[in-house]
């Protein structure tokens, strides 16, 4: 234990040489640099940010009831179930809307026929406008009946109103069901937002910037759709802030705390992007080309941003030269020291 806390304490006292303590740089004629991609180390302007707990919901979340009497034939569906918009979900029995729909539908055709033949009377000038009015008024009458019973006919099949999972079952099959009654309970999980309570002392930047990142599942998502309530709650003196996410599924779930990081400004600082820093064992570093020096170069980094940039606190300066690939920096630091060494 002794010795590994050394090896570490020696390898960042090394920071501002760029080398391990027993390594020697090797170094090339002005001809004979390696092939490498590099590119110019570089502040960058990052966002600052203050982080919160929030609690996932879902914006889609609702409970599915019967629109008309009758009743369940089948039920599609189970807790826990899947389901795309448009499944059929509860069946009901439909005997008497479907008499209903039969016995409109003679109603209609028989006002519409009236109308019509009234309506030739009325050309021909046969009878008073009056007269027609009255059997066009049965007619409108007469259709909306029929598109009712129409309605009520379909509202026997119940669909799945949106892409989601079952969250409970009210009903079994033979039971009966009236207008209102619960037939089954559901949810999205590819519409969710995030709930957050700011203090009131953070509220001023978040209503400024409106600009959010949600740590999900180690991927980070941004989302600027921010709902700010006008006024804090008077109890705890906090903003319920509701914070969308983008639409689509990210292996998250209603219920379950996430990290949101809330944009509260902006500030220049030294970054690299991950796909620069190369690891060795617990010390990380970068290859940086100097002087015709090829070095790898021990860096203290920070945690790693939504752009997936580190932050450099320590051991790379701006303006000097970094390898794009670690890898292809490796293979040439290792050929030029057995080069060097022949």
């Amino acid at each position: 234990m002794f010795a590994k806390k050394t090896l570490l304490a020696t390898a960042f006292a090394v920071l501002t040489t760029g080398v391990y303590a027993n390594e020697v740089t090797p170094r090339f004629a002005s001809g004979e640099l390696p092939d490498l991609v590099t590119q110019t180390a570089q502040r960058l302007s990052v966002s600052q940010v203050q982080t919160f707990d929030g609690v996932l919901e879902a914006i889609n979340q609702s409970t599915v009831s019967a629109q008309t009497s009758g009743r369940v034939l089948e039920v599609g569906v189970d807790v826990g179930d899947e389901v795309r918009k448009g499944d059929l979900i509860v069946r009901i029995t439909d005997t008497e809307q479907r008499a209903r729909v039969a016995s409109a539908q003679a109603q209609f055709d028989e006002a519409s026929a009236q109308y019509q033949r009234l309506q030739k009377m009325y050309d021909n000038k046969l009878i008073a406008k009056a007269n027609l009015d009255q059997a066009e008024a049965a007619f409108k009458s007469a259709k909306a009946a029929l598109e009712e019973a129409r309605q009520n006919l379909a509202y026997t099949k119940v669909y799945a109103p949106y892409d989601g999972i079952v969250l409970s079952r009210s009903v079994k099959v033979g039971e009966s069901v009236a207008p209102g009654s619960p037939l089954m309970a559901g949810l999205s999980l590819e519409a969710l937002r995030v709930q957050v309570n700011i203090p009131q002392s953070s509220i001023a930047p978040v209503r400024m910037y409106r600009e959010a990142h949600i740590d999900a599942s180690g991927k980070a998502l941004t989302s600027t759709e921010l709902r700010i309530p006008p006024s804090a709650d008077a109890q705890t003196h906090t903003f319920r802030v509701l914070v969308n996410l983008p639409e689509g599924d990210h292996n998250l779930y209603p219920g379950t705390m996430v990290k949101v990081s809330f944009v509260t400004g902006n500030r220049e600082e030294l970054s690299v992007p991950q796909e620069w820093v190369a690891h060795r064992g617990e010390v990380t570093g970068v290859y940086v080309l100097a002087d015709g020096a090829l070095q790898f170069r021990l860096v203290r980094l920070g945690s790693l941003n939504s752009e997936g940039r580190y932050p450099v606190l320590a051991g790379l300066q701006e303006g000097e030269q970094v390898a794009t690939n670690p890898i292809d920096a490796a293979v040439a630091y290792k050929n030029s020291r057995m080069v060097k060494a022949n």
